[in-house]
């Protein structure tokens, strides 16, 4: 077996295609690097999500490839790190499912002695897995490739939207197998309930797997996840069998049942590809396998990749940075990348869906009988208004109209919005609701193009409606938030939340507070004038906690009381991974007025003293790698609640101070490497990180959440000397918006002046609409404020 010819073989055919269709290649030495050659996926994924590293897929897709190091582990309680780990050197197989608490259908190649489990890390021999090198190992937008030592088997992935894409290139043998490892659980999949697979005289590999996540246990109990699956492979196997565990019967065609798989010898020639495509749907079988034909006939694996890099190239391109350093465009672009990965499709081709009770649904068709939307799956959206929905609202306002009407066919469907949604299934996480801010800030930014009366009518009830309500639309404690105007705290309550109160109450206070806010500019705007009222007063609930012998949010009680043995740093006693500090500046929709209680001197004072102590931390938990390490510290990037904060000198009159510290967070949180990315593996939900440096690096980021009826943007100092955005035509009238820096420079943090449509303005705020009705604004930076 030469392994050094394997490589170059493999390496060979994949430049080719490159150069073929357009571009890369060729493109860097005439032109210079584009926005695709820019994006590191490998950035950041020591300690990540399980849905984070999955460089084989295209924009918001179903099929997400990529290797796995340690998943056939589980996740004990859901959301911890587990997947794809940069420190590790073996890889156990390639799950075609990653979601938050969706993950399976696992492909592994081998060779040699027939393994069907997937061994240990400590221990490689034990299992199929293989050990691998990182200088191996190649990953861009819409492929991952490796060399697994063990083997020298050469694995390589792509995708379109509904179907992945597997091709190994094996030495000459007679053992060359290929595991269908369907059973068993990964990643934050949960408990396998059932699975099933069938080989056919077609050879043809058709199946199931159910699984019992945690959150869907937690907050829909008795619900399941489905994942179906319809494959072809482009050679007949010499031998195949089913398997179970280590448990192994030849030429068994049919197997079913909890760790179920499936196995497939082949005797191969030096440098004999074999080919998989994997037809992939949350509805059935018969639909794997029409999305499988609809995506993937006379499709081959160089012609997905092609299809893929230019799907990648397409989306990145609307955002288009010049001049900086050629770091910060390497952070943009893979930040770009993950914010565009996350969320993927839900539905079929034909617009068939997994509704909340398990059935099927169907997603109305136009005149071309094509679905007038598409649905996903989705993390919660819990801080995604400080950078996602900022993002999709400027650049990618089809898919937030989308994502809304996804999130309205689940209320349809169960009567309540879904913070989260696996399969339509409701897995909340944080147990709170921020759908209908989203919905609000959405209709602010003129994306209309959903059902705006069931859009308030959901927003309206995820607001004030307590009667009823389901632990799955999170918000379980509203109903003291609408009678007492805050949520009561006690130590009794622990890490719970229920009608009486929660553990979180004082982060909740504040949550509904700024949702509230949201919800009433959308009733002013539709002329629902009593709804507005109340919600109005709803959002000063802030002020019910806010302790002004300490200038900080503190938790009450049910008597009213602030709590006692009260530690501003202390997290998870009144506050969601956060603590008192850090929550205090939550009151976006508010902040001139918690300025002026504060006091403008000490606001200031009080924050930028933050940012100078938090900078030892690199504004987070430091160097531990932890998702959770900066709970205790002043200030904490690595988790959502803090987003905005760095923004809030814009309000309280000393601007500078934002764009000095935002760009330090920018230089210093941020990194370009396996475990220094973002932060030291803390916690990336699904592209919010890198969105909030997307929307940072180009000087634009709105602390409100666009929640006002006419959203602004606070103007930050840009990274680049010149970024250009593509605007949508279907959305917004101008064709592109362009932000032009001079003298921009490592040294040059401070606004000078800007220039607008070539008018000198005098602010620091620019209207969302002047942005999407195109133009060019001119920024002046200078190394004094």
């Amino acid at each position: 077996m030469n392994l050094k010819k394997i490589v170059n073989s493999n390496f060979i055919k994949t430049i080719f295609a490159f150069l073929v269709f357009g571009g890369s290649i060729l493109s860097i030495n005439a032109k210079g690097l584009d926005p695709i050659d820019y994006v590191d996926p490998n950035i950041g994924t020591a300690h990540c999500r399980w849905f984070f590293y999955t460089p084989a897929a295209v924009p918001f897709g179903m099929a997400k490839l990529a290797p796995s190091t340690d998943a056939h582990l589980g996740n004990k309680s859901g959301w911890q790190a587990v997947g794809y780990d940069f420190r590790h050197h073996s890889i156990e197989g390639f799950a075609n499912f990653h979601e938050f608490q969706v993950g399976g259908v696992v492909i592994a190649p081998s060779i040699g002695e027939l393994k069907t489990v997937p061994g240990e890390l400590d221990n490689p021999n034990q299992g199929y897995r293989s050990r691998f090198e990182k200088s191996d190992e190649l990953a861009r937008p819409g492929y991952y490739s490796v060399l697994l030592k063990d083997y020298v088997v050469k694995a390589e992935l792509t995708a379109t939207k509904r179907v992945g894409f597997h091709r190994y290139t094996f030495p000459e043998t007679e053992q060359a197998h290929i595991l269908f490892d369907i059973g068993n659980k990964q990643g934050e999949s949960g408990e396998v309930k059932d699975a099933y697979m069938i080989y056919t005289a077609d050879n043809r590999i058709e199946g199931y797997v159910i699984t019992s996540p945690v959150y869907v246990n937690k907050y829909q109990k008795g619900a399941d996840v489905r994942m179906f699956f319809s494959a072809q492979i482009n050679k007949k196997p010499e031998s195949y069998g089913g398997f179970r565990q280590d448990s192994i019967k030849a030429f068994q065609n049919e197997i079913k049942g909890v760790g179920a798989g499936m196995y497939f010898t082949f005797s191969t020639v030096a440098d004999e590809a074999i080919e998989i495509k994997v037809g992939l749907s949350y509805t059935s079988i018969d639909n794997a396998r029409n999305n499988l034909i609809s995506e993937a006939t006379d499709v081959d694996f160089d012609l997905a990749l092609e299809r893929a890099t230019k799907t990648w190239s397409d989306y990145l391109g609307r955002i288009k940075v010049e001049g900086g350093k050629e770091e910060d465009k390497m952070k943009f672009y893979t930040g770009l990348f993950h914010a565009l990965l996350g969320r993927g499709l839900a539905s079929d081709v034909t617009g068939a869906y997994p509704k909340n009770d398990g059935g099927v649904g169907q997603i109305e068709l136009d005149e071309n009988n094509e679905p007038i939307h598409q649905h996903y799956n989705t993390d919660a959206i819990w801080g995604a208004f400080w950078n996602l929905t900022q993002l999709w609202a400027v650049a990618y306002p089809e898919y937030f109209s989308d994502w809304i009407q996804s999130q309205l066919l689940v209320y349809k469907d169960a009567g309540w919005l879904g913070d989260g949604i696996a399969c339509s299934k409701y897995v909340s996480g944080v147990g709170t609701n921020f759908v209908s801010l989203a919905i609000a800030s959405a209709y602010n930014c003129g994306i209309r193009d959903f059902d705006v009366d069931l859009g308030y009518e959901a927003a309206l009830k995820n607001e004030i409606g307590w009667q009823g309500r389901i632990e799955g639309a999170g918000k379980t404690d509203l109903k003291q938030f609408v009678e007492k105007g805050y949520v009561p705290f006690e130590d009794r309550f622990g890490m719970g939340t229920s009608e009486e109160g929660s553990g979180f109450a004082a982060s909740h206070t504040l949550e509904y507070s700024f949702s509230s806010y949201a919800v009433a500019q959308f009733a002013k705007q539709l002329g629902k004038t009593s709804d507005y009222e109340k919600l109005s007063a709803l959002s000063k609930g802030w002020k019910l906690i806010y302790d002004s012998k300490t200038n900080l949010i503190r938790p009450k009680d049910t008597g009213g009381n602030f709590i006692s043995e009260f530690n501003p740093l202390e997290p998870w006693r009144g506050f969601q991974e956060g603590n008192a500090v850090q929550y205090t500046f939550y009151v976006p929709h508010d902040i001139e007025e918690l300025v002026e209680t504060i006091g403008a001197d000490t606001f200031n004072n009080r924050l930028d003293s933050i940012f100078i102590e938090s900078r030892k931390n690199i504004f987070g938990g430091g160097k531990e790698v932890d998702a959770f390490s900066g709970l205790k510290t002043l200030y904490n990037h690595g988790n959502q609640p803090n987003l905005h904060i760095s923004w809030l000198f814009n309000f309280s009159g000393k601007p500078y101070l934002s764009q000095k510290w935002v760009r330090a967070i920018c230089n210093e949180f941020y990194g370009t490497e396996g475990i220094h990315g973002y932060g030291f593996g803390q916690d990336e939900d699904q592209g919010q990180l890198g969105a909030w440096y997307v929307m940072s690096a180009m000087g634009l980021f709105d602390a409100k959440g666009l929640t006002e009826i006419n959203p602004e943007f606070q103007i930050g100092s840009p990274l680049f000397d010149k970024i250009t955005i593509k605007l949508n035509r279907d959305y917004y009238e101008g064709r592109t918006f362009t932000i032009k820096t001079k003298n921009n420079s490592s040294t040059n943090d401070y606004i000078q002046s800007i220039e607008l449509n070539g008018e000198i303005v005098n602010t620091n705020f620019i209207p969302f609409s002047t942005i999407t009705n195109g133009g060019q604004m001119i920024i002046e930076l200078g190394n004094t404020p």
